[in-house]
């Protein structure tokens, strides 16, 4: 997708704060992070939202949440605890439509989520 921020990002078209990567994965650091830790987990393959998920997906899906792991153990946030967060489309505040998985934490995060 020509027009697709993370597609951009993945492409190397732009450079994003990169703190892990796979064949299959980038993770890199939010522009505008709304925890101490604010990383967002793509798939390199454009995917808009969870509603496009097909069966075949699910290796992937999986690979996203393993790397949200590996985030949080790299960044000393797995033991005291994050979040992991999906959109789905505008209403629930999906505003770049390739799904990415926000890794969040590094402080007391409050529910409901606001």
């Amino acid at each position: 997708m020509s027009d697709c921020l993370f597609c951009k990002m993945v492409s190397g078209a732009i450079k994003p704060n990169t703190v892990f990567e796979t064949p299959n994965i980038l993770a890199f650091r939010d522009i505008h992070p709304q925890a101490p830790t604010h990383v967002l987990v793509v798939p390199k393959r454009h995917i808009a939202t969870i509603n496009d998920l097909k069966p075949e997906d699910t290796e992937l899906v999986g690979e996203m949440l393993l790397a949200a792991q590996t985030v949080a153990q790299q960044d000393g946030i797995a033991q005291s605890g994050y979040r992991t967060v999906l959109n789905c489309n505008a209403d629930a505040g999906q505003s770049v439509f390739h799904i990415h998985l926000h890794v969040l934490g590094g402080r007391a995060l409050g529910w409901p989520p606001g």
